[in-house]
This record gives C-alpha cells, structure tokens and sequence, in this order.
C-alpha cells in the first residue's frame, strides 16, 4: 500500500494496480503529516491543521482514536523508543512565524474522542516544513534547520548544538537550508541546500570539531532528500525532474532517473527499501524500484499555471478535460481521480525558462458526440498574438485524436470563445463551429470535402461566415439548444442570429456595463436568454416577445447551465467569499442558495452528467438528480456540492450492505447479503407473497456460523440439527400452506371487482405480516365469513353522504 496525504482527506493506494482503495476522512482541515505506528504497522497516525491527530485502522479505512491538541499542526513525527508518544511542530504563542517541536502524549481512554494537553517543548525555532526536522538514529537527537542554522538536541543528555552557515551570498552559492535527512545507522546528516548544495555533516556531537563534505549536482534549490533503508544510498531531488542517487557518499558514484515531468517535491522509500516513490509539483506519484528504473505513475488532477481553456466535459467518457502540462490537454477522470490521458496539443518541446514567451492553449470545445475537438493556442504575446485554431477528429481504430484541420491565424487578435453547434441527430451533416475574437468579429466554420488528392483525410474545414457588430469587441458566444439561434454578446450588447440564414434578428442590453457571461435555456426554458453582466446585473430576457423577463442585482463571476436540465448554477463573489444560487429562468427566485460557498474565488464551473440518476430524499437535492456540479477556484482546488453525508461517501457499497443486513464483512456474507437482496427484489418485482420469519436474521446458529472462525468450528454433524431447528417455523405464525390456500381463494373473483379487491387484500396481507413480525396474534376467519365481508364490500353506501 502506498498512503498519502490528499486534502482534508488520507488516501490508501495499491502499488500494484495504482487503484484509490480507500479514502479517509474526518479532519476538518489540510492534512500535514501521517506516520505509520511504530508500535502496530496497520495503523497510521495523521495530523491536520484542524488541531487534531487521528489514529486510524487503514486496513479497513476506520479512525480508531481522534486526539485533540488544540493548536495548529504543521508536520508530525513518530518514534519507535517513544510509546504513546508523537512529535508535531506547532506555531508559538504569542510570535509571529516562529515555530516549536513539541512532543504529544497520547492519552489513553475509553472513549474514541480524547483530549491531548501532555504538551512538552523539545525545541524553538523550527522550520513549519516536515522536510526541515529528522530524528536520528534509533531517536537519539532530533535535527531542524531554519534559514543558515543547524540545530541537534541530544535526548538523553538533554545538549542542545547550533552550526551556522555564512548568510551573505557568495560565488553565487546560496547556504540557506532547504531539507534534513538523517543516517539511519551512523551518526551522519545530510542538508539541502538553496543552492544546489548537498551537505554530509558528521562529529556534530561537538560544537567545535564538526566537519561535513560537499555534494554538488544540482543547479538549483534541493527539494528533499531520503536515505535508503541501509544508508548506503542517498537520493535528492529538485527542479530538474532528476532524481540523483549518491553511492557512499562520493561525487563521483551517483547515478540518475531523469525525465521524470516535473519538480520534485517529495521523496519516500518503503519499508523494505524495495522501492521509493517521488511526489511531483504537477500533483504526480512516481513509483521507482531500487535499481533506480521507473515502475508506476500515479497521476491525479495538474495544478496548471493558469487554467485558460475552462472546464469541459468529454461527450465520450465523461472526464473533466482543461489544461494539463504546458501545451497539453489533460482529460481527468472524476471517478477515479486520476488522470486517464494528456494529449499533446501544441507538439513543440517546453521550455521552463522564466520569461521566454512560448505557445499555450487557451480555448478547447467538443462537438455533442466528443467526434469533433476544437483547440485553441497563441503565443503569449499581449501585442499581435501568433494564433493557431486546430480541429481534431477521433479516431475509433486508434482511440485517439487525430489532427484533422490547422488553420492559422483564424482572427486577427486574441480569440475569446469558441462553441460547436449542439445537434446529435444532425451532428455530421450540419456541424458548425463559431469562434469569437477582440478583432470585432465573430466566424463560423464548416466541414468541407477536400479536394486535394494527396489529402489523407475526406473532409477539412475552412470560413463559411464572418459576423459583426459596430465595430465592437465579439466577447461570448453560444448556440439554442435545436442549434437554430446563436447568440453572441459585443462588449455590453447581446446579439441574436439565425444560424442557417445568418441574419441577425434582434439585440438586447443591459446598460451599464460589458456583456461578462450569457447562455440559453433549456427543454421548458429554452425560449430563455441569460445573461450576467460586469456590472453586476443577472438579466433573463425573452426571445418570444424580445423582452426583459427579470434581472437581479447579483455579482456574477461563472454561469453555468445544466445540460440534462432547464437549471443553471450562478456563482457570485462578493465580500470575499464565494456564493452558488441555482435557478430556472422561468423563475426569478432561486431553487437553492449556498452563500459562503468557499472563501477562495471560484473561477470556473462545469456540470458532469451521472451514469445513473442519484435517489436523494431531500428536496433542495433534486437539481443535482441528473448532473453533479464542480467548481474550480482560484487556488487550483476542484470543489462539488454532494447529496450524501461524509460517511455516505466514504463508506464502500459493499459494507454499507453489510452493514444493513448485520453481516460480518466477509466475502461468503456479502455473497449470502446480495444473493438475499436480489432474492427479495425478485419476489416484490413478480408480486408474490412474502411471509417474514421473525428469527430469519436473529438466528443464534447463523451468526455463529457467520462469526466462528473456519478453524474453531465443531464438527458438520453437530451443527446440522441446531442449523436445521433454527430455520423451521413456529406453530404460531400461521403455515405456507395456509397462506397458499388464502391466495389462492382470493384469486376466484369476478372480473369487475378484481381490482377493488386485490388492493384491499394486499393491504389485508400488509396488516397480518405486521401484526406478526409485533408478535401478535390474529383471529382466522372461515371461509364463509370471508365471503359475507366481501358482499359487504360490494354494497353501495354513497347515499349516506346526502345526509
């Protein structure tokens, strides 16, 4: 298992399949630290800046202990000679930026939530880093750099050493103190360094006679650095996607995995030194084998420099697809939170160099299948901008992208939307793209049949139109859901055109202010034009009577609609927080309203259509039935709302089973569980009777049977009577031929009250199978009198109610 700090949350992988096992959550704030107990190697110790340490089984994704410190917790640190005993480094009161290390009693108690006050200072002025503190060898001292100084506290004699490097830059050599490693069997400690630097420090038990020897490969700052688990190697890592391994601590013995993406953050080597893995700053695990070759990648959602191309959904496989590395499209998987490819869009190699203008994607859109992919890039110049427009096919056989069309220089300045035309049906025979741009203009474009015999492919695509407004700014654009209007806004003029005759048929505004985002309704409100403006204004207009319908004053940053629905999410920012309001455009008062969404802002916004609608019980969930809903803020966090609680959506489907049928969670009991719950669907889906045995799932013999261990069981021959006992029925409940008999008698009706009297001998049955399962008794009618009460039944008594 590979486990890692996510979040809030705590994620256990496997390190063969690369496969999310089990998400653990509870803290209430970002993770900082997790360290596996020394004392029990299936459980894990997590911190969090929530103030809490939580101890959790991650066999089984449960939290067995919750420890209260009360102050923020920044790194967390366990030791095997130190029981019930953790180390946290924790902000000083009453000092700005000043950090201590503190040593953690864990109290012991009953309860599963505990109170940890135990509070002891092992040492001040610490990094807030976890990379800037390491215990030594079998936890005799305990190292901490900060800026230029070196601290080591001996335990046992209680000494405190200090080992400062010049400040001043020299030579272009930078001795800040980047990271901390210790030897795990010899007094050694290696430091990084701002420079490049790596530094091997031995005789540090003196303050005097300390020495240390210099390693140098890297150009730029050292990120980490770990040991491995003999110490006779050491690895680093940095900016240069290039992880080092030193041997014997020689410059000369080192060898290199390089290429490996982006950044490294973090590194760490598993407990049997069979393999380490490598934590990238594109939000990427790389799983390494001890002979330096590269085994598996575990890639989640890349933090982007700027996410310029929005949040798409993929037609095809439903993933969020926005920008990924520099150049490149990633299409991420939400369900599995990893990435499920990157497509290379711009095809030249980056270059990370500060300063140096170079090609970026900046628009994407899909066509309503996913057959048809649009993407923008320019070069980032802000001045006569070098623009690209590439139209991309998929390719069944491949199942890839294909390039298909590249036109250059589609507009004569930046490019500000794009959009396709939305028609299934028509998809390949009426598809259109529409591209708006600061060059005042907005163009559609068409497929063609290429006529150039070397051409590889049938069809290519070129300018069928070119749209404008009064010279003005072309800033938004989107089509009707039939595709037979498109609207596009002119900086605070909303445009409506008929996308076959491409006349322009009417105009709204909203004075003050620049059109900021507009989209249409859909299904009952698709006669609906929205539109949010810089100036704070959310406009509804009427495209039947060319109309205002309402407006409301509202700072609207990101309007969404539902695809699957007329809903449409409006995200506000105003006093710094985040706010969501959903409505219907038929409808000037919202649906549902979240204020304080998030205190970061939220910049994009996307729903994702479900596989399956979600049943939820609450009213004000209802619009999230069909979709989900995500949002991407400004600190490159993807946020959704959810239906279900925490434990909802961390428990397993196959535990919440069960759980319901209070089973253990073993494989032959979740087997025992669905084969009932099919069972049982099957009889209620062909309407038979079902007669409930009070002890069906109370019965002692089957929990023992259940709960025993295999190898402490008795004999088959002794279980089989008490198995068999178990499950006959008592005499009081009445006997299944009894019940055959009743159903039976019931069926011989009369075609014209057949269905008066099903219902209420279904609600008879109903009654009888309750009053049993309460363990009363009822009173058997005979026959006859079954036939009286029926010719009652039959009677009309509706004259009473003239009286």
């Amino acid at each position: 298992f590979l486990l890692c700090a996510s979040g809030d949350f705590v994620k256990v992988y496997s390190v063969t399949t690369e496969e999310t096992l089990r998400l653990m959550g509870g803290h209430a704030d970002l993770v900082t630290g997790i360290q596996l107990n020394p004392h029990n190697h299936m459980q894990l110790y997590s911190s969090s800046l929530d103030g809490s340490i939580k101890l959790w089984d991650f066999m089984d994704g449960i939290p067995i202990k919750t420890f209260t410190v009360g102050s923020k917790l920044l790194a967390l640190y366990t030791l095997a000679s130190a029981e019930d005993t953790v180390f946290v480094v924790i902000p000083k009161k009453g000092e700005r930026d000043t950090f201590q290390l503190v040593s953690v009693k864990l109290a012991k108690g009953a309860g599963q939530d505990l109170e940890a006050k135990e509070l002891s200072v092992v040492l001040d002025g610490v990094g807030p880093s976890p990379k800037q503190t390491a215990f030594g060898r079998e936890g005799e001292y305990v190292v901490s750099v900060k800026e230029v100084t070196l601290q080591v506290y001996f335990f046992k004699r209680k000494l405190l050493n200090r080992f400062s490097l010049r400040a001043a830059k020299t030579k272009g050599g930078d001795n800040q103190f980047s990271c901390v490693a210790c030897h795990p069997t010899e007094d050694c400690i290696a430091t990084g360094h701002a420079d490049g630097k790596i530094r091997l420090w031995r005789n540090f038990h003196h303050r005097k006679e300390y020495t240390f020897s210099t390693l140098h490969w890297h150009h730029d700052i050292v990120m980490d650095l770990a040991f491995s688990m003999e110490g006779t190697r050491l690895l680093s890592g940095g900016v240069e996607s290039v992880l080092v391994q030193w041997h014997n601590e020689s410059t000369c013995q080192k060898d290199f995995l390089p290429r490996l993406g982006s950044p490294i953050e973090s590194i760490s080597m598993s407990s049997d030194g069979a393999l380490c893995c490598t934590l990238h700053t594109d939000n990427r695990i790389t799983i390494i084998n001890s002979n330096l070759r590269f085994s598996r990648s575990i890639q989640g959602l890349i933090k982007s420099r700027d996410v310029k191309t929005g949040l798409v959904v993929d037609p095809r496989t439903k993933a969020l697809v926005l920008n990924g590395e520099p150049g490149h499209l990633q299409f991420y998987c939400l369900q599995s939170d990893q990435q499920l490819f990157s497509l290379d869009i711009v095809q030249r190699q980056y270059i990370h160099q500060a300063g140096l203008k170079q090609s970026d994607l900046v628009k994407v859109a899909f066509s309503a299948r996913g057959t048809w992919l649009a993407t923008v890039e320019e070069r980032e110049e802000v001045t006569d901008p070098e623009l690209e427009l590439k139209l991309w096919f998929y390719n069944e056989e491949t199942q890839s992208f294909k390039l298909n069309t590249r036109i250059n220089t589609p507009h004569d300045n930046h490019i500000t939307d794009m959009c396709f035309r939305d028609m299934d049906e028509l998809e390949d025979d009426s598809l259109i793209l529409v591209t708006t741009g600061r060059d005042c203009v907005f163009k559609v474009w068409v497929m063609v049949e290429d006529t150039d015999p070397e051409a590889q492919q049938s069809v290519s695509w070129s300018c069928d139109f070119v749209g404008s407004y009064h010279n003005y700014q072309a800033t938004n654009c989107c089509f009707s859901e039939d595709g037979s209007l498109l609207a596009v806004s002119f900086e605070g003029t909303v445009t409506v055109w008929d996308s076959v005759t491409w006349d322009l048929k009417c105009t709204f505004c909203h004075p003050p202010g620049n059109i900021r985002n507009i989209c249409f309704g859909r299904l009952t409100c698709s006669k609906y034009l929205i539109g949010a403006t810089d100036y704070g204004f959310l406009c509804c207009w009427n495209l039947l009577t060319c109309a205002l319908e309402w407006s409301a004053h509202l700072n609207v940053v990101v309007l969404q609609p539902d695809p699957l629905s007329e809903h449409i999410a409006a995200v506000s920012w105003l006093s710094k927080e985040s706010s969501l309001f959903v409505f219907k455009p038929n409808e000037p008062r919202p649906i549902y309203i979240q204020r304080n969404l998030c205190k970061e802002k939220i910049l994009l916004a996307a729903f994702v259509p479900r596989d399956e609608p979600e049943t939820t019980g609450s009213e004000k969930y209802l619009w999230l039935r069909r979709s989900q809903l995500f949002f991407l803020t400004d600190t490159q966090e993807l946020m959704t709302l959810s239906t279900k609680s925490l434990e909802e959506r961390l428990t397993p489907s196959s535990k919440q089973l069960a759980v319901e049928e209070s089973l253990p969670v073993t494989p032959f009991s979740l087997l025992l569980g669905k084969h009932r719950h099919h069972q049982s669907q099957e009889d209620i889906d062909l309407g038979k009777l079902v007669v409930h045995n009070k002890h069906e799932q109370a019965s002692p013999a089957v929990k023992e049977l259940l709960h025993t261990p295999a190898h402490v069981l008795p004999s088959a021959s002794f279980l089989c009577p008490i198995f068999i006992n178990s499950l006959l029925i008592s005499k009081e409940n009445k006997s299944a031929e009894e019940v055959a008999d009743e159903v039976e008698m019931e069926s011989e009706k009369t075609e014209d009250d057949s269905d008066e009297e099903r219902d209420v001998t279904e609600m008879e049955q109903d009654d009888t199978s309750h009053m049993e399962l309460l363990g009363e008794m009822t009173c058997k009618l005979s026959k006859s009198q079954e036939k009286e009460l029926r010719k009652i039944r039959k009677m009309d008594y509706s004259w009473i109610s003239a009286f």
